[in-house]
């Protein structure tokens, strides 16, 4: 049975408003990306207690820490980038989390991603290492302005690292906003990777982020093909309905209830049970 998740901090900035929503619509896990306005990462020690009472209290799970690791540009300083993947690592910890997710470096406009592959790989090897020492899976999620956007380079880091600990995020939008369409296109080339799945359709016309099933997408055969592949993982909803920036997005609870319904109403349609 497929598990669903999201992004909470899409509903309120307001931890207590988030697991009570996730609460009303019957789902056991959240993917923890901010509370009280903060990023997960910057939480201090108490508020990261505070965040774990309220999760545990509400009979909650994460599923994944949605952290920004990656999110800072390649030819930026990684030394203090490290540490903060330490750190992310150790968050996943203190929350029980399996996966954290993990991007792999912007890259300027008009730049050839292709001309930083050997320091994309550096990267990515040093983060695997990481998580192979605190048993914690990274999972790279494809997003446009880094070097791993469309399916090849995102083929290729997961295939050149080789690390159990380094698999893939599926985001159908964030392929439709580079021109790829995602199952057509990606899906045979991610699919030996894929672990985990964000949420969210768009459109190819102009990147406009729709709900599940109302965009370019290609959501429903991708559904179809990863029941007939036996995938059994989380899928987290993303909506990004009100704001889109590049380091996340927000809904708000109707719009939120609103991606809920369209999603969990595709896997009614071709009658997958989720929880």
């Amino acid at each position: 049975m497929w598990t669903l998740s999201g992004f909470a901090d899409e509903i309120s900035s307001d931890l207590d408003e988030q697991v009570a929503l996730l609460g009303k619509l019957g789902m056991s896990h959240l993917e923890f990306r901010s509370a009280w306005g903060t990023n997960v990462l910057d939480l201090d020690a108490g508020a990261l207690s505070r965040a774990k009472g309220i999760v545990d209290d509400a009979g909650l799970a994460v599923s994944s820490i949605g952290s920004p690791i990656g999110k800072i540009h390649v030819e930026e300083d990684f030394t203090a980038h490290l540490d903060r993947a330490r750190h992310a690592l150790d968050v996943a910890h203190h929350f029980g989390a399996p996966y954290v997710r993990v991007f792999s470096f912007f890259v300027s406009p008009g730049d050839d991603p292709d001309r930083h592959r050997d320091e994309v790989l550096r990267r990515m090897r040093a983060l695997a290492d990481l998580a192979e020492q605190r048993e914690v899976i990274l999972v790279h999620e494809n997003e446009k302005e880094i070097y791993g956007d469309v399916p090849r380079r995102c083929a290729d880091i997961l295939a050149s690292v080789a690390s159990p600990n380094l698999r893939a995020a599926w985001d159908a939008a964030n392929f439709v906003q580079v021109g790829v369409r995602p199952f057509t296109e990606a899906y045979a080339a991610v699919r030996p990777y894929l672990e985990y799945v964000q949420i969210k359709d768009a459109l190819l016309a102009d990147g406009e982020v729709r709900p599940a099933g109302r965009g370019d997408g290609e959501m429903v055969e991708t559904l179809r093909a990863l029941r007939s592949d036996g995938f059994d993982g989380f899928f987290s909803l993303e909506p990004h309905l009100s704001q889109a920036h590049s380091l996340g997005g927000f809904s708000g609870p109707e719009l939120f209830i609103e991606a809920w319904e369209a999603f969990t109403g595709l896997l009614g349609a071709e009658g997958i049970e989720y929880r």
